[in-house]
Formats: C-alpha cells, sequence, structure tokens
C-alpha cells in the first residue's frame, strides 16, 4: 500500500514549498488509494513553537488537504532515535567524535583557505581506547558520527529523475547523528537518522519531497542500510524559483500561505497553481482544476526536473478565473466579512449586497479588490484628478444641475434601469449637451473617478440608499 508523508518544520508559518511539497503527496497518494500522512518534525526546540504546529495544520486544512490518523510529533519518538543510534554504536557503524568547536572550526579555515569544499576529516574515527579516555578525563562532550566509506556508490532510481549516483566521497565525511552530549548519553538526535527511522515506523512507502534533499537522501540510504531497514522509494520535485531563477526565499517577499490567503487569494487557485508548479497537465485537460480531478491523472512521469518559476500572472488569472465562477451567494459570503472589517455598515435593502456582488464580481482578480471596489458604495469618495477634470469640461455642471433638478421633482428610487435612460437623455437635452458627457460627468460625482463599473446599475445601488444626490449637489 502506498504511504507518504508530509514532515514539515514548525518553525515557522506554512511556506508555499512546503504546500507544494504537500500537494505532490496527496496528490499521489488520493491517486493511489493510499495514505498521506502528517509528522510534525519537533526536534528544535529552541525555533519549534505549538502555534507554527497550528499555523502549518489550519493552512493544510483552508488549501483542502486532509490527512489520514493523527499526525505523528517527533519529538515523541526519541528513545526510537536514541535506540537506533545505540544499534550503529554496538555494531561498530557509529563512534563518539571528541573534537571541540574551536579544532572544526580551524579545520574549515583551513579547508578555505585551500580552496577545498568544507568536510569533516574523520580525525576521530578510529581513536584508541586510551586517546578516547584522555578526552573524556579533559570533560570533553562528544557528538556520534556515523561512518561513511568514501568509496561507496550510493545508488537509486528517482521517481523523477531517473537513474542517481553519489559518491561518498562527496558527503562531507562521516556524518553526525546526535549532538553533543556526556561520553556515557546519547545526545539529541539528529535530521537525518530521525528522518530514516521515523520513516520506517511510519512504514513510509514513497518519500516525495524538494530537490535540495537529494544529498541528505544518499546519507539516508546509507542509514538505512546499516539499520537493516526497508528503503522506501524517491521522488525529488523541482524547487519553486523566483523569476531570476533563485530559489524562491524570503527576500522575494510573500512566502508565506498565510500572506496569501491575507491578499485575496482563493484556496482553490492557489492549490491548482501549486501544482502547476512543476506537473504538467495530460494533454486535453484544462489548467483549471481541482485538486480531486488532478489526483485522478497524477503521476510522476510529468513531473518537471527543472526548476518551476513562480508566475504571479498566472495565478492572478486562476484566481480571477476561480473567482468568476462562483455563485453570486458564495462571492457575497467571502466578501461580507471583509467589508464588516473595515467597519462598514451594510444597508438591510432587500437584495442590495448581492446586487452589489453581482455588479463588482467580474472585475475581481483577488477577494481584496472587492474591497477596494466597494469602497464607493459604502463611504462619499474624494473626487480624483480625472474625476476633477471632467467636472471642470463645458457642459458638465449644467447637466448635472439639470439631472438634480429632474430628480429633487420626481425622485428616482433605483429600481428601474428603463427610467433611469429617459431620466437622463431628458436632463441631457434640458441642458444642451450630448448624453455621452452627462454619463462621464455623472460617475465622477458618484464615484469620484471615471473608472469603474457599470455606471446605470451604480447609480441604481446609490439611489437605493439615498446616496446619488448628496453626491450630486457637492459637484455644483
Amino acid at each position: 500500500m502506498v504511504r507518504v508523508r508530509l514532515a514539515p518544520s514548525p518553525t515557522g508559518t506554512l511556506h508555499i514549498g512546503t504546500a507544494r511539497t504537500a500537494v505532490f503527496n496527496w496528490l499521489f497518494a488520493r491517486n493511489q488509494d493510499g495514505s498521506f500522512l502528517l509528522r510534525i518534525e519537533d526536534t528544535d526546540k529552541e525555533r519549534s513553537k505549538p502555534e507554527f504546529t497550528q499555523n502549518i495544520l489550519e493552512g493544510l486544512q483552508w488549501l483542502g488537504i486532509d490527512w489520514d490518523g493523527d499526525p505523528v510529533i517527533q519529538s515523541e519518538q526519541t528513545e526510537r532515535h536514541r535506540s537506533a543510534i545505540q544499534s550503529l554504536l554496538d555494531k561498530g557503524l557509529a563512534y563518539r567524535c571528541y573534537a571541540s568547536e574551536e579544532e572544526l572550526d580551524s579545520m574549515r579555515t583551513q579547508q578555505k583557505a585551500a580552496n577545498q569544499a568544507p568536510r569533516y576529516d574523520n580525525r576521530h574515527r578510529d581513536l584508541t581506547p586510551e586517546k578516547e579516555a584522555a578526552y573524556q578525563a579533559e570533560g570533553r562532550d562528544a557528538v556520534i558520527r556515523f561512518r561513511i566509506d568514501e568509496h561507496r556508490e550510493i545508488r537509486w532510481s528517482d521517481l523523477v529523475r531517473g537513474p542517481m549516483l553519489w559518491r561518498g566521497a562527496d558527503l562531507g565525511g562521516d556524518m553526525v547523528v546526535a549532538r553533543r552530549a556526556p561520553a556515557d548519553q546519547i545526545g539529541d538526535p539528529l535530521y537525518n537518522l530521525v528522518v530514516v527511522v521515523d520513516d520506517a515506523a511510519m512504514a513510509i512507502s514513497h518519500v516525495i519531497r524538494g530537490e535540495d534533499h537529494i544529498a541528505n537522501t544518499a546519507k539516508q540510504l546509507l542509514l538505512y542500510e546499516a539499520l537493516s531497514l526497508p528503503v522506501p522509494a524517491f521522488a525529488h520535485a523541482p524547487l519553486i524559483l523566483n523569476p531570476e531563477g533563485r530559489k524562491l526565499s524570503k527576500r522575494d517577499g510573500v512566502t508565506s500561505i498565510n500572506d496569501f490567503r491575507a491578499m485575496g487569494y482563493t484556496p482553490e487557485a492557489l492549490a491548482n497553481y501549486m501544482t502547476l508548479l512543476g506537473w504538467s497537465v495530460p494533454e486535453g485537460m484544462n489548467e483549471i482544476f481541482t485538486l480531486e480531478a488532478a489526483a485522478k491523472v497524477f503521476d510522476f512521469d510529468r513531473v518537471n526536473k527543472a526548476g518551476a518559476k513562480f508566475d504571479w500572472d498566472k495565478l492572478n488569472w486562476l484566481n480571477a478565473q476561480v473567482l468568476h465562477s462562483w455563485e453570486p451567494a458564495k462571492l457575497q459570503n467571502a466578501l461580507t466579512p471583509l467589508w464588516a472589517d473595515q467597519g462598514w455598515t451594510i444597508p438591510d435593502t432587500t437584495g442590495w449586497t448581492l446586487s452589489l456582488v453581482e455588479l463588482l464580481g467580474p472585475s475581481l482578480t483577488l477577494l481584496n479588490d472587492g474591497v477596494d471596489q466597494a469602497k464607493p458604495f459604502f463611504m462619499e469618495p474624494g473626487l480624483e484628478d480625472d474625476a476633477l477634470k471632467q467636472l471642470d469640461q463645458e457642459g458638465a455642471k449644467p447637466c448635472l444641475q439639470a439631472l438634480l433638478n429632474a430628480l429633487e421633482e420626481a425622485p428616482w428610487s433605483g429600481e428601474s434601469i428603463d427610467q433611469a435612460q429617459e431620466i437622463l437623455k431628458s436632463a441631457a437635452k434640458t441642458a444642451g449637451v450630448k448624453k455621452g458627457i452627462l454619463m462621464k460627468s455623472l460617475r465622477a460625482a458618484l464615484l469620484g473617478r471615471l473608472q469603474g463599473p457599470d455606471l446605470l446599475t451604480t447609480w441604481s445601488l446609490l439611489a437605493q440608499i439615498g446616496q446619488d444626490l448628496p453626491r450630486l449637489r457637492r459637484c455644483l
């Protein structure tokens, strides 16, 4: 049975790279009728925080990614990790290294000066019992290192990249698997060891993660072998890159799922776009899809090897398509809380809010656009430069005055658009101007600018709440 996992570290909020990894794992699990598991890797005691765990869980749920069973908490598995390290010590496959941080720093400085790649020189691999006792007598603590044969070739067939080959000599020397501790203890187990032990304990069949873990995979394969554990299949997805082709990072601005959500992106569009970051849709399939639809056709043959450049225009287009596909009632439920957050009083006039949503919906790219575009309907807008320029045009104020006079004599409550057309036609004739001048001047008066949604519907909504006449009067 296919069993995959997401293993986020709760040292920060849910990152888009982690979320994309979650999407690929989820799609593969659902395609194979397998299980998608969650493991919280909280062994970084100083930086791991419960609020980050909560953020990760909520972010996945918001994106529509569910998991099977309860999350595994890595810090609760420490005894299992230490037992595995002890077995490596007992087999002679690991040893205690007493090299101090100062000695290691000096070693790295010399390597840098010689233009060499940084690596541990295995200086304590074969300490005599006497030398080890002398270090202990000095009060030195020790890390535990796993022996790596520099002549060893590590091979695997990656589900994305095909045949892979790493050499032991390229792995940086013997690997630390436990932090520094007194010689009679095993310090805190480290990433590569605990991941192997945990994945085996969870019976993970496929490890799907970013290509930045490829070197870790080579190290972990050696640990699987040393611990006599079943080896999963590996798939290394391409990294998400910024427009310049570098790995997407905090320096590029928005990277947290929280940030995308706050900007007004929908979970449907973001999940859709993350799937496209490194996966190509089969021929004949639309690029706009649900996760459920993608799961039916997902496979690794269509996962790209090259990095996936983040394209804001593509994400914005997808988000607009999602918003434009929503029923007005759904869009109203999404926008009303945003309007309430502004402190705006929403009129209780029958159907008014839904009509406003129907007016604004086709022009939305982000949900938050619905705040800026709705503002003139809740607050009297200032007059922008283009509006002021229009109101200074010859005939603008006379035609607005004629319109105001007509409305004061026979108030229009906003129900009939046909009636509005007749009122405008009559006012333009009375003022002796073209109807187009009146229309542009009316838009300037009502919205404070010359760009905006359908004018007659806008006027209708403002008339229904008695806001059209005050805006006309202020311009005269």
